[in-house]
C-alpha cells in the first residue's frame, strides 16, 4: 500500500476538496443506458512550493452491466472490444470498490473533507460515474455528487484552447493521438494540463507579490 505524506497545504488549497482527475470510457452517451467501460482516476500531491504533480493513476476496465446499450459508433471511435478475453475486466461494483479505496485514503491522509472530480468537460464523466453507483448500490461516494473542476474551461482561458488534444499541446505536454481515448492516457494528460494550470496560476502569484519587509510573516 502507498503512503501518503501529510500535506496540509493541500487541504486548505482547493476549500478542504481533493482534486482527482477522472475519465471514463462508454459504450455511448447516455448513462442511464449506455454501458461503462473504462474508468481512471488519477491522485495529485504538492511539493513544498505549492506546485501540483501527478502522484498515482489507477484504473479498470469494466463489463458492461446486464442489459447495456454498446453504441457500434462509440465502440469504434474509442477502440475498445467489450468482449475482448484479455481485457480482465471487473464488474462495476468491483470496479467502483477498487479505485474509491484509494482515492478514500489520499482524502484521509491529506486531510480533505471530499474528492472533487476533475475532468475534461467533466459532466460526462461525473454523470456516468454517478448512474454506476446508483446500478451497484456503493456506498461512501467520495466524489462529490456534482461539484468539478474543468479543464476545458481553465483551458480555454489559460490557452486559448479548449479541446484536450490541443490544449496539452499549448501547454507543451506530448500527444499521441495514436494512444488517446483510452481513460488511462486522457486522465493522465488531463491531470498534467490541470497540474500546469494550477502551478502557472502560482507563479504568477509569486511574481507579482509584494517583497517581505523585515518583521512580516511568511504566509504559509
Amino acid at each position: 500500500m502507498h503512503e501518503y505524506a501529510s500535506s496540509p497545504s493541500l487541504a486548505t488549497r482547493f476549500r478542504g476538496f481533493l482534486p482527482v482527475v477522472v475519465d471514463v470510457e462508454t459504450g455511448g452517451f447516455n448513462p442511464q443506458t449506455d454501458a461503462l467501460l473504462e474508468f481512471a482516476a488519477v491522485l495529485l500531491r504538492m511539493d513544498e512550493t505549492g506546485r501540483l504533480h501527478r502522484e498515482e493513476t489507477h484504473a479498470c476496465h469494466i463489463t458492461p452491466f446486464p442489459g447495456a446499450r454498446l453504441d457500434p459508433a462509440a465502440l469504434s471511435f474509442t477502440g475498445i472490444d467489450p468482449h475482448h478475453p484479455f481485457r480482465e475486466a471487473l464488474p462495476e461494483r468491483e470496479a467502483l470498490t477498487q479505485i474509491f479505496g484509494p482515492v478514500r485514503r489520499a482524502l484521509r491522509a491529506h486531510n480533505c473533507t471530499r474528492a472533487i472530480l476533475v475532468g475534461h468537460n467533466p459532466s460526462f464523466d461525473l454523470a456516468f460515474l454517478n448512474a454506476a453507483i446508483t446500478r451497484s448500490g456503493v456506498k461512501r461516494n467520495p466524489f462529490h455528487p456534482f461539484s468539478t473542476f474543468d479543464t476545458a474551461t481553465l483551458g480555454g482561458l489559460v490557452y486559448g484552447q479548449t479541446v484536450l488534444a490541443r490544449a496539452a499541446q499549448a501547454a507543451g505536454i506530448a500527444w499521441d493521438t495514436r494512444e488517446a481515448h483510452s481513460a488511462i492516457y486522457d486522465a493522465e494528460h488531463t491531470a498534467e494540463l490541470f497540474c500546469r494550470i494550477v502551478n502557472r496560476w502560482q507563479d504568477l502569484l509569486e511574481l507579482h507579490a509584494p517583497p517581505l519587509m523585515e518583521g512580516d510573516e511568511v504566509p504559509l
